[in-house]
């Protein structure tokens, strides 16, 4: 009788959360869907029922696989810089030389992610300006005057730009997640593998990375769900060009559902969206259970 009881309070205390979560998360996600099944527009009530016809027209874009291309490298760079060198920099600062610098270093690093997106974009449209721009100019003080470019107004280049951007912003956030993790783990198992002759690279990759393998699956996650989100810095500093050179799949949408006002359409675009996560996250967890199993 008290265990019945306890389940009743329990859910009692749940309700409120879990209605918030049905109302503001689930059911937008399927009106979503639903509404990717009709051609429609903002300015008007009428709806068109078309079926599938979103979709078929969206796997048929060239500019949505040019989106989804760069969405993908979007979230390989981010794994490669925020994830592995999030980590290193974590690592390196909770060694007992740097630990008394730790503050100075975290907050350096952890500073740039609570700066405004669109500050942040401004100050790199100036960075990258090709006649005035600070990285240019540094470029030609050092004899490099022949790497100079205009950074975000080539298709070459842009797309890198705009994501060192985001690397610079976001490491700092993933560097604070692994410091603590890194702080939990038992300081005997490092002295006993000095004791045993480990070096530094030694006790990093066979301590520490094993130790913080939940810190990186979590990590990781918020990464690639991030790389397939990112708009901000791209509709700040690029709008999705040159031509489509830095369109990712959030610009895409904004730009059919607010710019071609395409609602039905841009529903399609963020369907996928959510199910490119979906999946991606199923597949992270699903490979960690089987690596702990």
């Amino acid at each position: 009788m008290n265990l019945y009881r306890n389940k009743k309070i329990a859910f009692f205390f749940m309700f409120p959360a879990l209605l918030i979560i049905l109302v503001f998360i689930y059911y937008p996600i399927l009106e979503n869907f639903i509404y990717s099944l009709y051609r429609w527009s903002s300015f008007s009530s009428q709806k068109e029922y078309i079926g599938l016809e979103n979709y078929r027209r969206l796997f048929q874009d060239p500019v949505f696989y040019q989106a989804l291309k760069n969405n993908l490298l979007y979230c390989i760079v981010s794994i490669i810089f925020q994830v592995g060198l999030g980590l290193v920099i974590a690592a390196v600062l909770e060694e007992k030389g740097f630990r008394r610098f730790q503050p100075f270093f975290r907050s350096i690093y952890f500073m740039p992610s609570v700066i405004s997106i669109t500050v942040i974009g401004l100050l790199f449209q100036l960075i990258y300006h090709p006649t005035i721009g600070l990285l240019n100019q540094s470029l030609i003080a050092v004899g490099l005057k022949s790497l100079t470019r205009a950074w975000i107004g080539e298709k070459q280049t842009a797309m890198y730009a705009v994501i060192a951007v985001s690397q610079w912003q976001s490491i700092g956030y993933i560097m604070l997640l692994f410091l603590v993790a890194i702080q939990k783990i038992p300081e005997g198992i490092y002295e006993s593998a000095v004791i045993d002759g480990a070096n530094g690279w030694q006790k990093f990759w066979y301590i520490t990375v094993p130790q913080v393998r939940g810190t990186i699956v979590l990590s990781s996650i918020l990464t690639i769900i991030g790389g397939f989100k990112v708009f901000d810095e791209v509709y700040v500093m690029t709008a999705g060009g040159p031509g489509r050179a830095t369109e990712v799949l959030a610009s895409f949408l904004y730009r059919s559902g607010f710019r071609n006002d395409e609602m039905g359409y841009a529903s399609s675009i963020a369907t996928v969206i959510f199910i490119i996560t979906f999946l991606i996250t199923l597949l992270q967890l699903k490979t960690t259970e089987k690596q702990e199993g």
